[in-house]
Parts: structure tokens; sequence; C-alpha cells
């Protein structure tokens, strides 16, 4: 009889504490989108650091980022200033992957008559780096620098490091501009490559292309343009081109487009994290964010 009154008094025990325990609080609402961004939300980028490539398919408009590959956009500065790139072929182009272009052969055989580059797939941040961080996993961070998406180091790390610093690299996701190389890491020279929409997936890295291939700018606005050159590699003739390559800086006032991009430390693009993190849940990276740009 004890131990039937024993199991019978656990039975009650349980059953008080199931009914006295408090429901689960309800999931926070989905914010809703931003909406359009104030004036205080966009920035003017510095139009040294704008290429304008004009396309066979249309505009595209790149922030190059020295800060996280200073000698890649002096070169990019450089031969974009000398011509080399006017009239160049898109010779490599796969589809939901990259736009490759560059080549003074159109063959992906060729270089300018520059020396290499030494490879810059990382830069190293520090307190002082304008970093905004979007998402943190695994000892990593997300964020962006200036309009390039990033991966980097928690700064914990940083005191354990002699110069305060930890590593930083450009993440992948689409409109992202590379430099093309050989095998060598240190071969990059001329060719470059845009990434296409696609391959802007929850797991960015899976195509590859981080901390093995130097990221110097982003699109602003042609990534529509990007998506449609015409695929092959080769692609069937007529290849689309790039028609010319300019600086920003270097075009006569009268033709000179207004440029501008919203500030990823705003309000706006606070809000935007907020709506695409509840969005998106487990598939939210620091490639889910929209970064939107203007051209007047």
């Amino acid at each position: 009889m004890s131990r039937i009154f024993l199991a019978l008094a656990a039975w009650a025990a349980l059953w008080a504490s199931v009914a006295g325990a408090k429901p689960a609080p309800p999931a926070p609402p989905t914010p809703p989108p931003p909406g359009a961004p104030a004036e205080a939300d966009w920035r003017t980028p510095d139009p040294q650091d704008i290429l304008v490539l004009e396309t066979t398919k249309g505009r595209v408009i790149i922030e190059m980022n020295p800060r996280a590959a200073p000698n890649h956009v002096a070169r990019i500065r450089e031969l974009a200033r000398s011509g080399a790139y006017d009239g160049r072929a898109f010779f490599r182009v796969i589809a939901d992957f990259m736009d490759q272009t560059g080549d003074p052969l159109d063959s992906g055989m060729g270089t300018s008559s520059l020396p290499s580059l030494k490879a810059e797939f990382t830069f190293r941040r520090g307190a002082d780096t304008p970093f905004v961080p979007v998402s943190r996993s695994n000892g990593t961070e997300g964020g962006i620098v200036g309009s390039l998406p990033v991966i980097s180091q928690t700064m914990d790390l940083g005191m354990l490091t002699v110069d305060h610093r930890v590593e930083a690299w450009g993440a992948y996701c689409a409109g992202v501009a590379g430099m093309a190389r050989g095998d060598d890491p240190d071969s990059a020279n001329s060719q470059y490559f845009l990434v296409r929409t696609n391959t802007a997936a929850a797991d960015h890295a899976s195509h590859g292309l981080d901390r093995r291939y130097t990221a110097w700018g982003r699109t602003l606005v042609g990534q529509e343009v990007i998506d449609q050159i015409k695929a092959g590699e080769p692609p069937p003739p007529p290849a689309d081109r790039v028609q010319s390559a300019k600086i920003l800086a270097d075009l006569p006032a009268q033709r000179r487009p207004m440029v501008r991009v919203v500030d990823p430390a705003s309000a706006w693009f606070k809000a935007e994290i907020a709506y695409e993190k509840a969005a998106q849940g487990a598939d939210f990276s620091v490639c889910s964010v929209k970064l939107p740009a203007e051209v007047k």
C-alpha cells in the first residue's frame, strides 16, 4: 500500500507543477519593412572610389573599398584611367555565379603590362574600422564596411593580438567585385569578376571565393545588368562588353551622375536588419540585407 501511495503522491505533485506552470511568452511580433529611407539615412561616396561601367546591357556602378583592398583598388583606378578596360569582353560568364572581364586578350590568358599584385584576401579590422555588425555565428561576425559585406573575427580576439586588430575579409554576396587570378595567390593583375544574384545564399561561402580571391568593391547600381550578361565559357558571339570604364571623379561635371547609398550606420539600416532577421530566421546572413542606392 505504501508504494501505491507514493506513486499517487508523485503523480499529484507532477500534475500540480504542470497546472501551475506559467505559459510560454508569445513570440515577439515580426517588425514591419523599414519603408523608404529618410534624407538622414543616405551618404555620398567618395567619387574617387566609384567605378562607372557602361556595358552593352546597361550601366553598372561599383563602390570600390580601399580599406579592404588598397592595392587592388589603386590598380583598378589606374587601368580604368588608362582606358585599358574600355571595350573589354565578358569572356567567361557562368550563370548563377559570376561575370569575368578585364583581359586585354578577351580570352582569360592576358594581363596588363603592370606587375601582378600581392593577394589582399583579408585585412585588419580594428576598433576604428567603420564596421556595422549584422550577424554573429561561431566566433565570427558579419557586417558592412562602407558598402562591402564583410566577415570578421570578433573584436574580443583583438585583446590577444599585438596590433589589437582582427582578421576580416570581403564576403562574396551578390554584386561583390573580386579580382581574378591564376593558381598563384599573388597573380591578380587586370582581370576582375562581378558576382551574380543567385550566389547570395545563406551560406555565402559555399562557392569557395571568400579568403581565396580579393574582394575590392560592391555594386551599388546595375545588379540586373550583371545578371543579364550573356553566359558562356566563352559566351556565343557577340559577347557582351564593357564599352567604357571610368572613375566618377574624372567625368565632366555635366555628365557626372550623382550617386548616393544608404549609410549602414543609419536608423533605416538598423530597421532593415531587424526585418530581414525576423523574415528569414535561420537563413539570415550578411548577404540578406539590402543597401539601397540612387543615381540622379
